[in-house]
């Protein structure tokens, strides 16, 4: 990495975040203490990483040619995708014509969407994954129930958050949970992944880093999700040296096949057959929220000091913990939260306010993060911690 000067200097190195919610503002806060100088992209005005940046540009982040001046404008030095929904297509462009896209623009393309990273997986890396199928039309969608059985989990293949995520238990169910995918997919893709019920153990998120320094992995983060969605997320996760072994093993081999310099998200799920890939994100998690009070650097200082080609020798687990995020259960542009005193007088625990302008039903808003000498403790007092908080509508 070459020498560079101050933020707002004409030495400046300059980063670009394409997305810009409370993993993103993470990522501003990790390159701004590098002295990086940051700007935030995303589609609406006063996103959480937007409130720390040194400047933002509102796009709609599915226009490659509205991205496209954006880099233009700004000409950073990394362009660093937080979020999948993007003209991944214009991304590759831009990589083909010299920028440097974290991790590359293949990995954006690929993970944003579904059917690209499972066959990747399961057809060409021959990893272990649940039996799928695509459908096209709500016939072909009946058909890949029929063979696959109920129940089974139906996905846009374009989607973040567990948006248009459902199982489906019953033929009957098909029809709603087609349409439940059409409202929950993104990009405008009418195309959906079918896959077989997998009757796991535990499903965990393998913090995989790629750097100068070589793949090291962070202690294993158990997670529950609702509605695809994580709810809680807990750092180390209790697995059998084996099962540490094939999960380490998948997540290389698909970080691998990636490449680039940065932080995935592997998650995998713990069977009593063996560990079976799910999906990977190429940048740093939710479930990882937690890393925040585990590690001695957290995933996002650990992405920083990667996309930046700074050395990683170590990863160090330095106590058990826990995050609980806070959801609103309606859509508001007028509400406030409380209850940070009772979550803050909770031994050993830290909040996240997240700053987002408006509430949506099931957006988080915020995260409780606990720390304790074993995770069960950390786990009831995020919990706690989490159910504190609240959120009152209105002018309150």
């Amino acid at each position: 990495m070459s020498n560079y000067g101050s933020p707002l200097s004409s030495r400046a190195k300059r980063i670009v975040l394409l997305g810009s919610g409370e993993l993103g503002k993470e990522v501003i806060f990790e390159a701004q203490r590098l002295g990086i100088e940051t700007v935030a992209v995303d589609r609406y005005a006063n996103a959480p990483a937007m409130q720390v940046a040194h400047r933002s540009h509102v796009i709609d982040m599915l226009d490659g040619e509205a991205l496209r001046r954006v880099i233009a404008q700004e000409q950073p030095d990394l362009i660093v995708p937080e979020i999948e929904a993007i003209a991944t297509e214009t991304l590759v462009e831009l990589e083909r014509e010299g920028r440097t896209v974290v991790p590359t623009a293949r990995a954006a393309r690929l993970t944003m969407d579904r059917e690209g990273i499972r066959r990747l997986a399961a057809e060409t890396l021959k990893l272990p994954t649940a039996p799928y199928r695509f459908a096209d039309t709500l016939d072909e969608l009946r058909a890949a129930v029929e063979e696959l059985g109920t129940p089974c989990v139906i996905k846009p293949i374009m989607s973040s958050s567990g948006k248009g995520q459902s199982v489906c238990r019953s033929e009957a169910e098909i029809e709603s949970c087609w349409n439940y995918a059409m409202e929950g997919g993104r990009a405008k893709k009418q195309r959906v992944i079918v896959e077989g019920f997998i009757h796991f153990e535990s499903e965990i998120t393998l913090l995989t880093v790629r750097s100068v320094s070589g793949t090291t992995f962070c202690a294993p983060i158990g997670h529950v999700q609702k509605d695809g969605d994580y709810i809680e997320s807990w750092q180390p996760h209790a697995m059998s040296q084996e099962q540490i072994r094939e999960a380490e093993h998948i997540a290389q081999q698909v970080t691998d096949s990636l490449g680039g310099y940065g932080i995935y998200g592997v998650e995998l799920f713990l069977t009593k057959e063996g560990v079976l890939f799910s999906e990977v994100s190429p940048r740093p998690h939710d479930t990882g929220m937690v890393t925040m009070i585990t590690q001695d650097l957290s995933e996002f200082a650990l992405h920083a000091r990667a996309i930046l080609g700074l050395p990683i020798p170590t990863i160090r687990l330095l106590t058990p913990g826990a995050t609980h995020t806070l959801k609103a259960d309606r859509d508001s542009e007028s509400f406030t939260i409380g209850g940070l005193e009772e979550a803050l007088s909770l031994p050993n625990t830290q909040v996240r306010v997240f700053g987002k302008p408006e509430t949506k039903k099931g957006r988080r808003m915020a995260v409780a993060l606990s720390s304790a000498n074993d995770v069960e403790q950390a786990r009831e007092t995020a919990q706690h911690a989490a159910q504190s908080l609240r959120i009152v509508y209105g002018e309150a």
